[in-house]
């Protein structure tokens, strides 16, 4: 298991990294902005922090994931991995079955809290959170969740992690790891409903 580490403020060649990409897109686009508005632009006040801040905000979102590096059985069957997860399970036998099927042994997994914003009035959609994995580059692996809540039984007792997708029929699915009382559980089932956010989801790097 590996999580992901802050480091206590950015380095030398970090900064030049930030600048010399800034310059590329900067080169690549350059026919899409003309030369005066160029310069009344660079003529701001602050036009460097305003880019910065951008950045900022992204480093702050990532700096929010949970990364873990988890060692897949792929050759169980999601079923098989759900019963060997020393979990009790709550599951849907025919939504188990049709589970996504993910690829490699070895995966990054990512556990993330959708921007705050993607919530309306406290809950956030199946489709909200459905561009909230795509907004960050996932899709659901839930065998590898499965997989890594196993090897991790404690983890899910303060994150509560879940993970979506839809079915060939349309249909929202899920699966949820969490513990109530005593109780580690995992569930699968259809869910057509809002989520709060108790929830953390999960996701693989989409490639």
């Amino acid at each position: 298991m590996s999580d992901i580490m802050l480091a206590s403020e950015m380095s030398d060649g970090q900064i030049d990294d930030l600048a010399n990409k800034l310059r590329d897109a900067a080169r690549k686009h350059r026919g899409e902005i003309g030369k005066d508005p160029a310069q009344a632009a660079l003529r701001s006040d602050n036009v460097g922090m305003m880019l910065f801040v951008t950045f900022r905000s992204l480093a702050e979102e990532i700096s929010k994931q949970i990364v873990h590096i988890v060692a897949v059985n792929r050759k169980r069957t999601p079923k098989a991995a759900l019963n060997a997860s020393g979990r009790n399970l709550y599951v849907t036998d025919e939504v188990v079955k049709a589970m996504p099927r993910g690829t490699g042994n070895k995966v990054r997994i990512v556990y993330f809290k959708p921007d705050s914003s993607a919530y309306k009035n406290g809950w956030l959609s199946c489709e909200a959170l459905d561009a909230e994995y795509k907004k960050r580059g996932l899709i659901p692996d839930p065998q590898a969740q499965i997989d890594d809540n196993a090897a991790n039984p404690e983890f899910a007792d303060k994150t509560p992690n879940a993970c979506q997708w839809k079915d060939e029929d349309g249909n929202w699915c899920c699966a949820t790891f969490g513990r109530w009382n005593v109780e580690r559980s995992v569930g699968v089932s259809r869910n057509g409903y809002d989520w709060d956010d108790f929830w953390s989801f999960a996701g693989v790097p989409a490639s």
